[in-house]
């Protein structure tokens, strides 16, 4: 099971304060989620209410941070779609009523737990979660995440998807 319950407050409590930055230094993570094969591993690290990801493969390296400190450390404001050679990043921006962000929250949830996902959960909120998977291409990787910001009324989740091919 992968579902973390942090003992910290989240850092990052604003969706449209998010950035994106790639090859950065990986900062340490609150928990974290490491797949090997042969040809590399992914870690997939849970920062405070944002994500880390560090891909290696055939010697390479690529680290991914989407968090509301990416822009000060070199990255841009999150962008729709990124292209950097092999990388490949793709994020949206989804607002739902309460009931339907509570239920989504759930998922991911119960998700992150019987398929070995890594889950973020902080306090306060019960919905307030961070959610990433990945996956192996063979050469390359591939990731998802989740940030769930909840609010009154509504709230508001931000999805990444991601894939290296180096």
């Amino acid at each position: 099971m992968s579902v973390h319950l942090l003992d910290v407050e989240p850092t990052d409590v604003d969706a449209s304060a998010l950035g994106l930055v790639v090859d950065a230094p990986a900062p340490p993570a609150l928990a974290q989620l490491v797949i090997e094969t042969v040809d590399g591993a992914l870690t997939l690290g849970v920062l405070g209410a944002s994500h880390v990801v560090t891909a290696r493969s055939g010697g390479e390296t690529l680290t991914e941070q989407v968090s509301c400190d990416a822009v000060t450390a070199g990255g841009d404001p999150l962008p729709g779609a990124e292209v950097l050679g092999p990388y490949r990043f793709e994020s949206s921006t989804q607002t739902l009523d309460r009931t339907e962000f509570v239920a989504e929250a759930a998922r991911l949830k119960v998700q992150a737990a019987a398929d070995g996902w890594i889950c973020g959960s902080f306090p306060g909120d019960d919905t307030a979660v961070t959610v990433l998977f990945g996956s192996s291409l063979g050469h390359g990787w591939a990731w998802q995440s989740w940030h769930l910001y909840p609010g009154e009324g509504t709230g508001v989740i931000v999805k990444t998807r991601s894939r290296w091919h180096p």
